[in-house]
């Protein structure tokens, strides 16, 4: 016989509580990305723990040296730099703020850094995405 507080008619869940608290992508599609259900059309840094919204450069031809400088001092041992809706690689003197301070650069598509992130995050990673929508 089951002892009382099982027979309280509550379903037993037999996997992890999901960590609501951290942010995850939870959608994506032509010009947004959504963060816990909230839809963002601009570029933005997403990390586990919080967002920086409204990140300085609009498009991926505006991306310049200091925008990756901002990108040190958030606590990541990676950056996923997704480059909107195709892949296209930075020059490599843009990024080398980041390469000088041991955080690895990883360069995709906007859908495969959201998907990437996901991943990441979910392995405790510290993680950044740093997204353009153009």
């Amino acid at each position: 016989m089951l002892p009382d507080t099982y027979s309280t008619g509550k379903p037993l869940k037999l996997h992890r509580e999901s960590r609501t608290a951290l942010n995850t992508f939870t959608g994506y599609g032509a010009g947004y990305v959504m963060v816990n259900g909230e839809r963002i059309e601009r570029s933005v840094v997403v990390l586990p723990d919080r967002l920086v919204p409204d990140w300085p450069p609009k498009a991926f031809d505006q991306l310049a040296p200091e925008h990756f400088e901002g990108l040190q001092g958030l606590g990541c041992e990676i950056v996923l730099l997704g480059t909107g809706g195709r892949q296209r690689f930075p020059r490599a003197d843009l990024i080398q703020p980041l390469v000088r301070a041991g955080i690895g650069v990883e360069v995709m598509d906007l859908q495969a850094a959201c998907r990437t992130y996901n991943i990441l995050m979910a392995e405790e990673r510290k993680v950044a995405a740093a997204l353009l929508f153009a």
